[in-house]
């Protein structure tokens, strides 16, 4: 899957922080895309910060549905639904920065023991799925580099993330997915936007 160049990413950020501004003035409205770039599928996660400090963050792991419409979805669950914090509210909204990471497709990682698994997993380029049964954990690959994790503590985190307990993930039991993101974000709310 090819890179979004850095207008792209851009373009992508403001569409973000666009649809969230649209949400709380209740002034939403549907949008057609002109750019060939959002009507691609794509797996994405959008992050809410508000002074360095996470204030909401959901996505869409597989390219299930146009990038756009994962934009702007994404943007307002991560706004509105995500259970570990209150709504953001317009006020809030002004102190708060965009990030929004563009997922490659997940691919499930094949090992023969645990050794070959850490070796398998680079951090501060790979994000991690854990599944087992119902139950999924997703971490995107800036999460291990911001924690200082190892590979060890990242793949214990995922488990956590899916409701398993930390070392499930040396049973061999859980299905292991990686997946790697181009990340784009707002240096301070609603400014200049960078890639990571």
């Amino acid at each position: 899957m090819r890179k979004l160049s850095r207008e792209q990413g851009k373009k992508s950020v403001e569409l973000a922080r666009k649809t969230i501004e649209e949400l709380l003035r209740e002034d939403s409205k549907e949008e057609n895309y002109d750019e060939n770039f959002l009507n691609e599928k794509r797996g994405v996660f959008t992050t809410l910060t508000k002074n360095g400090e996470l204030k909401g963050c959901i996505g869409f792991p597989r390219p299930v549905m146009e990038l756009g419409k994962a934009i702007r979805e994404s943007s307002i669950k991560a706004a509105t639904d995500d259970p570990r914090f209150s709504p953001v509210t317009e006020e809030e909204f002004e102190n708060i920065c965009v990030e929004l990471s563009i997922l490659t497709q997940p691919e499930e990682i094949v090992y023969e023991n645990e050794e070959e698994l850490l070796e398998k997993i680079e951090i501060g380029k790979d994000g991690l799925i854990v599944s087992s049964g119902f139950r999924t954990g997703l971490l995107l690959p800036q999460v291990a580099k911001d924690n200082e994790w190892g590979v060890e503590e990242f793949l214990s985190n995922t488990c956590i993330k899916a409701g398993l307990d930390q070392d499930a993930w040396k049973d061999r039991n859980p299905i292991i997915k990686k997946f790697q993101a181009q990340i784009f974000l707002e240096e301070e709310p609603g400014g200049k936007i960078i890639e990571k």
